[in-house]
């Protein structure tokens, strides 16, 4: 594997949602990630149905072993690859890793300098710890999910982008990183709790310091960057698609008044939070007149920070996202590529996702076990 990672040797205990992000992220940048998933009934039923298929791009980048970990030997085949790790990554509830016999005191046990990464919604302690939820919950907890949507609606949810993403999976990354660098000075392990709850909190660090100066508003649609501002918000065109201006900065917003042909001296009151919403409607009346294209024509490319809003069959065919190669096609599936960008050790897709098990024997051979313990292992059911 290319990438500023090569070198470094993962174990992910397959789950949803932020625990495979962060193998992403990791073996995007050249880890050596074994996806441990759990042998499980064909065509069970799932919300997922892309899971274990070629459609599954969180699972990319890595080699895939199935066990079945309700058997001792499987736990124990478990804990050798993890005795031979930098890393380990799993996003069970708190307890379930101790009870298959593989928490992080007997994995410390075995490898001293072990990085054990654990990603949960409420953390692995606290009064919510065992409750189960999802990342709209993780979020609201957070006060991030009441500070977005529209004042006459209820908070909207921003995907799963948030909680799974930004502050579980990033954040489990981020600490992986800083662990394994620790480590290679101390030559010590320890465990990393990452809780989307906290990571919520944290990405939320501007708006809690403007709220604690007085500078941001608990009602929704009433800040600066919430679409309260006529400046930073999105606008519907004449053909029902929509644009984004951004125009924060006094000399963007004067070129984003002169592109859009605006002489009102009502505009004048920019900073004013009084006078947005009456403006508001203004600007959603000036851009209701042209269709989207129209308005790219007139001001995608200058300093009046504007961009059209993208669907996601659009995205990766605007120009500046090709010419970036921001996405890229793999096995007939447009996703993602790899971010950020190195100049030297630039990452490299391997191929599309494994389905579950799919490396099994491959894996355990060049992990040290012969093609006789494989092929009793197999007939056992273990593997």
């Amino acid at each position: 594997m290319a990438g500023p990672l090569a070198g470094i040797k993962v174990i992910e205990m397959a789950g949803l949602g932020p625990c495979p992000f962060a193998a992403m992220m990791l073996a995007d940048m050249g880890a050596q990630v074994i996806r441990i998933e759990r042998k499980s009934t064909p065509g069970a039923a799932t919300p997922f149905p892309m899971l274990g298929t070629k459609y599954d791009v969180l699972a990319r980048g890595r080699r895939s072993l199935a066990l079945d970990l309700k058997q001792p030997a499987a736990q124990a085949i478990a804990l050798e690859l993890i005795a031979k790790a930098d890393v380990v990554l799993e996003g069970f509830r708190p307890g379930v890793m101790e009870r298959l016999g593989l928490g992080p005191d007997a994995c410390l046990a075995r490898n001293a300098a072990l990085v054990y990464g654990r990603v949960t919604g409420w953390g692995q302690a606290g009064p919510l710890a065992q409750a189960a939820g999802h990342d709209i919950n993780y979020i609201a907890l957070s006060g991030m999910l009441h500070a977005m949507g529209r004042a006459d609606a209820p908070p909207a949810p921003p995907l799963n982008l948030v909680g799974d993403f930004g502050g579980g999976g990033m954040m489990l990354a981020f600490g992986v990183v800083c662990a394994v660098l620790e480590a290679r000075t101390s030559g010590k392990g320890q465990v990393i709790d990452a809780a989307m709850t906290d990571g919520a909190a944290l990405l939320g660090a501007m708006m809690y310091g403007l709220r604690a100066q007085g500078g941001w508003s608990t009602g929704r649609e009433a800040n600066l960057l919430d679409g309260g501002a006529h400046f930073y918000d999105t606008y519907a065109c004449a053909d029902g698609k929509f644009v984004s201006v951004g125009a924060i900065e006094p000399q963007f917003y004067a070129l984003l008044l002169k592109l859009a042909g605006v002489d009102d001296p009502a505009f004048d009151a920019q900073m004013d939070p009084a006078s947005w919403p009456a403006l508001s409607g203004k600007m959603a009346a000036l851009f209701a007149r042209r269709t989207r294209d129209e308005w790219c024509a007139l001001m995608e490319g200058t300093d009046a920070c504007f961009a059209p809003v993208l669907d996601l069959d659009e995205a990766p065919l605007h120009p500046h996202n090709a010419a970036r190669a921001t996405f890229v096609e793999v096995d007939g599936v447009m996703q993602p590529a790899p971010a950020p960008r190195f100049s030297r050790t630039v990452p490299e897709l391997s191929g599309a996702p494994a389905y579950p098990g799919q490396h099994s024997a491959a894996v355990l051979m060049d992990w040290g076990w012969d093609d006789a313990a494989i092929a009793n292992l197999a007939a056992q059911g273990v593997i």
